[in-house]
């Protein structure tokens, strides 16, 4: 069985937007047969987390000094795209 993979999940205060997608992504995820591991911070602290993660889903912009793939979370907010987002999520939590 391959290593449980981890993602950080980022918003503005690191509270309530990062909460409410870590659940919708925690619960559309184990509907594909997925787990994972999840952190949630603040926009500003990913840059000294992002090494201790797969990757990050982030609804505000997220500092370009970071290597590690950001999946935009915006559609969680809106709705549109939201298929799309989980998705990408799954990809590459199957990589």
């Amino acid at each position: 069985m391959s290593r449980q993979k981890t993602i950080l999940f980022a918003c503005g205060t690191g509270v309530a937007t990062s909460t409410a997608v870590n659940a919708a992504v925690t619960e559309a995820m184990k509907k594909r047969g997925l787990s994972f591991h999840a952190q949630q911070a603040k926009a500003t602290e990913v840059p000294g987390l992002a090494d201790s993660v797969d990757f990050i889903v982030a609804t505000t912009p997220i500092s370009a000094s970071v290597t590690k793939p950001v999946i935009k979370g915006l559609a969680f907010l809106t709705g549109i795209g939201k298929d799309k987002v989980l998705d990408e999520i799954e990809a590459e939590l199957r990589k």
